[in-house]
């Protein structure tokens, strides 16, 4: 690896060559300067990780520097063809207002009105809307009384409508924004208070109220030809845990568990029955499934730059340029490339493994006296034996046409969790980030059939949920 044009590993390793021949230097010394090699080691490592060759966003890159915008030649504004977006003049305006001349200031004559020229201003107005529902009450004569039915869910002396409660959630698990700025926004905005109280239950009864649309979404993925899964750390209330993600383009699945393996995705259920293809980043436990598999090739691609760059491992340049060249291809040829071009890039393929394997050689197998576990090798020989052993799920973007070259939409869909977190620090609670998984998914999954997020809480509140295949709106109960 190279930091600042310094080849750090061949001054390690020089360092280790000296440390071997010189016969001088006590055991405890011996010992504790390989020690130091170590430490010197891994920390290089993490200095050379950065967006681009490394999982790390690029908000961690070391004076990150933004890159100057390539000249295109184009002039600056909206091109031909595209698709923009402006406002129209509406027919029925809510306010109309008549502008009259001031007939003194006009020259002297006879005038008749022609017509009008017209402009429109759009604006918004927010504000309360209380309705009262006054029940008729009846008396016969013999003092009955009789007391006409109050629409259904309107049930206390004064309470929040369905409106409110979708604007509350909306705010809250879309928007993220922390329960006491919500508070102050009703109190500034709306003119009447809304207690944190208030809020956390109309988070737990949406849901609550999503429990079904939870079980459908888990059968559509459970059927659909491909899937996508990622995981992420999340903190709940100070201790680590792990919200999973399943997702296509058309569903969306998140969950909260303790663990990070097999058995919190046993638990939830999809994997185990799951028969389609499952993109992901080789987080292992995948592969206890029986299923296709197809992994991420932007993992591949920055772990391709860091041996590079960090190594210099020329066969893993040339990999790289292959398989975006691969990629390109694929997406010319309509998503699938023929039989003869798929042999072909397999055989390029292969050769720069085989280079690699020269470049690149497996670590010696012959063990220290009192060496235990498994022989350590370095990240690009890990790299290289996962490009060799694992060839057909790496290159199955090329052959199937559902597949895509990435794992994007599983990351696209778990995003949303890192800003929650940015933003609030924590979940104070398991319950709370339940909350937050189910609601998200059932949003995300709106958005992905094109239904506002706003549309489907209020249809949530109203007691129903979407018919996300064609938008008929079915009870939630």
């Amino acid at each position: 690896m190279t930091i600042n044009d310094i080849d750090v590993s061949a001054t390690l390793k020089e360092a280790r060559e000296q440390l071997a021949e010189d016969k001088s230097i006590s055991p405890g010394t011996r010992s504790l300067m390989n020690v130091l090699i170590l430490i010197i080691t891994l920390m290089a490592g993490r200095l050379g990780l950065n967006s681009s060759n490394s999982s790390k966003p690029p908000s961690h890159d070391p004076n990150r520097k933004k890159n100057p915008r390539k000249k295109t030649g184009k002039k600056p504004g909206g091109q031909k063809g595209h698709v923009g977006s402006k406002l129209d003049k509406v027919d029925n305006p809510d306010v109309v207002e008549v502008i009259e001349l001031d007939r003194r200031s006009l020259p002297k004559g006879n005038y008749r009105e022609v017509g009008h020229e017209t402009r429109q201003v759009f604006d918004i107005q927010i504000s309360r809307v209380v309705t009262e529902y006054k029940a008729q009450i009846l008396e016969n004569e013999k003092g009955e009384r009789f007391v006409a039915q109050f629409p259904k869910g309107v049930t206390q002396t004064v309470q929040y409508g369905a409106g409110v409660k979708a604007h509350a959630v909306y705010m809250s698990q879309f928007q993220l924004l922390p329960y006491d700025r919500i508070k102050d926004y009703f109190a500034d905005q709306m003119g009447f208070p809304l207690s944190v109280g208030s809020l956390f239950n109309f988070n737990k009864k949406a849901y609550e109220a999503l429990e079904s649309f939870e079980t459908i979404a888990k059968l559509k993925l459970i059927e659909a030809v491909l899937a996508h899964a990622d995981e992420t750390g999340i903190n709940v209330n100070g201790n680590r845990l792990w919200l999973h993600c399943f997702s296509n383009d058309l569903w969306t699945i998140l969950f909260p568990h303790e663990k990070r393996g097999s058995e919190a995705m046993d638990e939830f259920g999809i994997l185990p029955n799951f028969k389609g293809t499952l993109c992901h980043d080789h987080w292992k436990p995948y592969y206890r499934y029986l299923c296709l598999h197809a992994l991420c090739n932007a993992h591949h691609i920055r772990e391709l730059i860091y041996a590079f760059e960090q190594d210099k491992q020329k066969w893993a340049e040339l990999m790289k340029e292959l398989l975006e060249e691969i990629n390109i291809k694929t997406i010319e040829s309509g998503g699938v490339l023929n039989n003869y071009m798929q042999q072909k890039f397999r055989q390029d393929y292969r050769k720069i493994l085989i280079e690699g394997e020269k470049e690149c050689p497996p670590p010696n197998e012959k063990r220290k006296k009192g060496q235990r576990g498994r022989i350590k090798k370095s990240k690009s020989r890990n790299l290289l034996e996962r490009l060799r052993d694992f060839e057909d799920d790496t290159l199955r973007f090329m052959t199937m046409e559902v597949v895509p070259f990435t794992n994007n939409r599983g990351e696209q869909d778990i995003r949303m969790t890192k800003v929650q977190q940015k933003v609030s620090g924590c979940f104070r609670s398991f319950e709370g980030a339940k909350f937050f998984c189910r609601i998200r998914s059932y949003l995300s999954t709106c958005r992905k059939h094109n239904i506002s997020p706003t549309t489907a809480l209020e249809i949530l509140f109203q007691g129903k949920l979407p018919d996300f295949d064609s938008n008929i709106q079915t009870s939630a109960e």
